[in-house]
């Protein structure tokens, strides 16, 4: 995986599921995160060694992990919105009414599907 697409998945999961950390670890991840700072900068600020911020960010993001591995909520968030996109693409597409009716019920359809 690219260490872009990386950030993007460790984004959305501190967004799911970041409430159920630590504060600590809320902070040391953000800090890692989003603010972008290396483990020394992280150390420095906190008090603590880069080997501290290490693990600590190691274990965090696997507990980010866990949670989705037993919820699942970002993966389904992600059919949620390719099917979202799918009803855009085919409301801008030219077709006949009654096969973009049929399209956009069988997508309504699988998007009740994924939030029941």
């Amino acid at each position: 995986m690219e260490d872009t697409e990386k950030l993007v998945e460790n984004g959305l999961l501190y967004d799911f599921y970041g409430s159920l950390l630590t504060k600590h670890q809320q902070k040391i991840y953000e800090e890692a995160v989003y603010e972008d700072l290396s483990l020394g900068e992280i150390a420095d600020l906190e008090g603590i060694s880069r080997q501290a911020v290490h693990d600590l960010l190691k274990r965090t993001t696997a507990i980010l992990e866990k949670y989705e591995k037993n919820l699942g909520l970002v993966e389904r968030f992600g059919r949620i919105r390719k099917e979202t996109e799918a009803l855009r693409q085919g409301a801008g597409a030219e077709a006949d009414s009654s096969r973009l009716a049929e399209m956009m019920k069988t997508i309504a359809d699988r998007i009740d599907e994924e939030i029941k």
